[in-house]
């Protein structure tokens, strides 16, 4: 596991070598303070949640809580599997850890939430993911489903919080009624604003889940975090999510994944540029994706795509998105397409958690209008929002 995380960190800092944006190395998660969470978990049958980015220092979470003496039972896994390298939606097998023998469960595809025989041995789940604040990045999914569980199975649940690496900002549409799916479970923008603590705290105050009163929930905050503070996460969350640079461009290029083009899978910058064969002439800058690890078979596999970056590094795509995602170059693609009618599949629908937005696109709307339509929806999200932070805000 140390050396899966090595790598992590190595092709995660390399990658960012050049960036300029300042970034406040003082902040710290919640599993990196054990005196904050390990005399709760002293004689229970625990299970973890986590992946890649569960680290304390040097080790993994899974490594420091069993050389503590805690009775770690069995571990869940979200999509992307234990070491965050499969492909997005890929099919991920229960297994066992080689160092520890545990069981490993995966919680994707048609197992998504843990079933009671699941949670029989165990007396609380803890819940330790390194998420990037995007409604349809599906960690948040995941995170639902498992409190969910543990409120109907009466099992404790703990959260250890993580910094948001999009948390200074909110916005993007709000999912609507008859929306709902794994990449999007409430009502709530693309760009929420909220730790993974806060937004617990909203689901089971709001009473937003089966059983949401009798959750038995704790969170553990993190140090030296505000809203306002931009956090560099030193482990790739997922394997096409590879630098800064792609964490704040990934809420607008995501859309992309609903039409028929690339955002890089498969090349060395994913979610950093976006492009299509059927866009040459209209754009110079060019890219080829090529099958690899987390990329399997990736969109126009071997083909040039034509297209854009979204910037060289972290600062540049920030002053892009000026604390709002990014609809020009969505619009921008939309016109270059050469049948604009083919252009949205129905998972963009499920993206953006809305019909309207392409409409407002076929129809000719710029990106300040399609803003606007959201105005009031985010207003009043942030009213709920405010309830459950525990950070400072960054307004």
């Amino acid at each position: 596991m140390r050396f899966i995380v090595t790598i992590f960190l190595l092709n995660f800092f390399i990658a960012n070598a050049f960036a300029q944006t300042t970034f406040d190395d003082n902040i710290r998660p919640a599993d990196a303070v054990p005196g904050n969470y390990v005399p709760f978990l002293q004689h229970k049958r625990v299970a973890l949640i986590i992946n890649q980015t569960s680290v304390v220092g040097d080790s993994s979470l899974l490594d420091m809580l069993i050389n503590r003496g805690i009775n770690v039972v069995k571990i869940f896994v979200p999509e992307h599997g234990f070491r965050g390298n499969e492909d997005a939606g890929a099919h991920v097998d229960n297994s066992t850890d080689s160092a520890t023998r545990l069981p490993i469960i995966s919680l994707y595809g048609n197992h998504k939430k843990p079933k009671p025989e699941d949670l029989a041995d165990v007396d609380v789940v803890v819940y330790d993911l390194q998420d990037v604040g995007v409604r349809f990045y599906t960690y948040i999914s995941t995170l639902e489903y498992c409190m969910e569980a543990c409120a109907e199975n009466n099992r404790q649940f703990i959260v250890l919080d993580r910094p948001n690496p999009n948390g200074f900002y909110v916005d993007g549409p709000v999912l609507e009624p008859g929306q709902k799916s794994f990449v999007g479970m409430q009502a709530i923008p693309v760009v929420y604003g909220m730790t993974c603590g806060e937004y617990v705290g909203m689901l089971a105050g709001e009473r937003l889940f089966t059983k949401a009163a009798c959750v038995d929930l704790k969170v553990i905050k993190c140090t030296h975090y505000d809203h306002s503070k931009k956090y560099r996460l030193p482990v790739a969350p997922s394997p096409n999510l590879k630098t800064m640079t792609a964490i704040y461009s990934y809420p607008s290029l995501c859309l992309f994944e609903g039409t028929p083009v690339s955002v890089g899978r498969g090349t060395g910058r994913p979610f950093e540029q976006y492009g299509c064969p059927e866009f040459e002439g209209k754009y110079t800058y060019s890219f080829m994706p090529v099958s690899g690890p987390g990329a399997r078979k990736p969109p126009y596999e071997n083909k040039t795509c034509y297209g854009e970056t979204t910037g060289e590094n972290p600062e540049a795509v920030l002053k892009k998105l000026d604390n709002k995602m990014n609809l020009d170059w969505l619009i921008k693609a939309c016109n270059a397409y050469p049948d604009k009618e083919k252009f949205f599949t129905p998972f963009f629908t499920k993206l953006c958690g809305t019909k309207t937005i392409v409409d407002m696109i076929k129809k000719g709307a710029d990106e300040q209008t399609i803003h606007d339509s959201w105005k009031v929806k985010i207003r009043d999200f942030k009213k709920i929002r405010k309830k459950y932070l525990l950070y400072k805000d960054f307004e």
